[in-house]
Formats: structure tokens, C-alpha cells, sequence
């Protein structure tokens, strides 16, 4: 004798059933959003009540790596191996929450307002296309400065010391966004001359005296600035490493910058 839908009705609630295969799938459906959402940033590196670092992995764990093809042929896998270089600085005091100390450079070490993130070490590009979105005037060759604004090539750069440190070459525009990103400066050092980009906005154009002015670093961190593998275009990396670099110089460029005004 089979067991008719009547029957079957008899002895299981279809209603509460089906509610409970919702819940399960809803309950599964948290667990893996909240692994994935795990692929980047973890595991965490915190801090423990000594002012050592502890890493924080919580519940659930983060995912296996798993890798992703982009649009353009290139992979990417995620979590990314932890290949961040120690921290150059300690507790200034030993209890959680302690300001860091820097133990060396931290203009170059990326420490404080000089910290950058490990971005990839490829170039921001236009829309679906391989064509770099960052560039000189010199290859972005159909864009312009506006008549009514100061042209800055041609004109000497000064630091925040009041020295000058050298001659401004070009400036880098975004395509994308049609606005002015980075002025490349041609530096006289010691060793001889070296070309480095200054974040735009870091810089003051005076028309009168036919300067640029950095006021975010001196003379001397010119010879030490970041400088770009390849001189026509700028990676992602760079970009966050200059602009850590030249935005840093406003706490530690000169020691009384970082103490207390009082």
C-alpha cells in the first residue's frame, strides 16, 4: 500500500519542513559569506595587552586561497601570502594602544603618516583597455594646460628649507578624471641628477617668482624620494609609496614637526 500525499501530510508538516531546509540554507549561506569575506585583511595582526603583536584569525577560519582570473588574462589569489616587511618601530610604552616608536628612517620605512599599502606593482589603467591611466604630458600628448593657469614646467622647485632643489620637467595627468596628479622634478643630488614625482596636491605654484613649493619636506629628502621603475608610467605601488613618502614629511621632514606645540 503506498503512502499518498494525504498520508504523508499526516505524519510531516510540509510548511515546517520547508521552513526548516530555509533555515539551513540561510544558516549555510552566513557561514560562507562570512569566510569569503575573509579573503582580504586577514588574519589580523593586533596588538596584546603588552604592546606585542598577536595574530587574530576569529571565527570562521579564513578561506583556503583561492585564485580569480581577471578581464585581461591576469590572476589574482586570494588571501594573498603575508609578505609585508617587519615593522620598523616599537611601543613607545608598554601597554595596548601605545603610540609607535619609529627605529629607523620612517619616511622610508613606511611607518605613521608615512605608511602605504602593498599594493600590485602594476599601473592604474583605463577602461578595459592596457593603456595606463597615469602619464606625462609628453605621451599624453593631446591634453593641455589651461591658458588661464600657470605652467610649472620650466619652473625651479623649492623645499620647505628654501632650497632649491631643482627644475620641474612635466606633469602627469590622469586621463580618466582630466585632472593633474604628479609634477616630475629633475633634483641635483651629490651624486649627480635623479628625476622624482611630487604628489600635486602637495605642492603650491607661485606665478610671481616662478617657483613650485613643497613645503612637506627639505632639500635633503629629495636625494632620497622614491623614484619610478619605468619613467613614462606608475604603478599602484608607487603611487601609494610617493604620496606616503612627500604627505610623511609633514610629521617627521624635521623633529620639531612631530613634537608637541606646548
Amino acid at each position: 500500500m503506498s503512502l499518498g500525499t494525504a498520508g504523508l501530510s499526516e505524519h510531516y508538516d510540509l510548511a515546517f519542513v520547508t521552513l526548516y531546509i530555509f533555515w539551513a540554507f540561510f544558516a549555510g549561506l552566513i557561514f560562507y559569506l562570512l569566510r569569503e569575506n575573509k579573503r582580504e585583511g586577514y588574519p589580523l595582526i593586533a596588538e596584546d595587552r603588552t604592546g606585542g603583536r598577536v595574530t587574530v584569525r576569529g571565527w570562521p577560519e579564513p578561506p583556503p586561497p583561492k585564485t580569480f582570473l581577471l578581464w585581461d588574462g591576469r590572476t589574482v589569489t586570494v588571501p594573498k601570502p603575508n609578505n609585508e616587511p617587519p615593522l620598523a618601530a616599537i611601543p613607545a610604552y608598554m601597554y595596548q594602544g601605545s603610540p609607535l616608536q619609529p627605529t629607523g628612517d620612517p619616511m622610508q620605512d613606511g611607518v605613521g603618516p608615512a605608511a602605504y599599502a602593498l599594493r600590485d606593482d602594476e599601473p592604474e589603467t583605463m577602461w578595459m583597455s592596457n593603456v595606463p591611466r597615469i602619464v606625462p604630458m609628453r605621451v599624453a600628448n593631446d591634453y593641455h594646460l589651461d591658458e588661464s593657469d600657470p605652467d610649472p614646467r620650466g619652473m625651479k622647485v623649492v623645499a620647505a628649507d628654501g632650497q632649491v632643489v631643482g627644475t620641474c620637467r612635466d606633469v602627469w595627468v590622469d586621463k580618466m578624471e582630466c585632472l593633474l596628479r604628479y609634477l616630475e622634478v629633475e633634483v641635483e643630488t651629490p651624486t649627480g641628477k635623479r628625476t622624482v614625482v611630487v604628489p600635486w596636491n602637495l605642492t603650491t605654484i607661485d606665478a610671481e617668482k616662478g617657483q613650485v613649493n613643497v613645503v612637506s619636506v627639505m632639500a635633503k629628502h629629495f636625494a632620497t624620494a622614491p623614484t619610478l621603475k619605468n619613467p613614462e608610467q606608475i604603478t599602484r605601488l608607487e603611487e601609494d609609496r610617493i604620496s606616503a613618502y612627500f604627505g610623511g614629511g609633514h610629521f617627521y621632514a624635521s623633529p620639531d614637526r612631530s613634537e608637541p606645540l606646548l
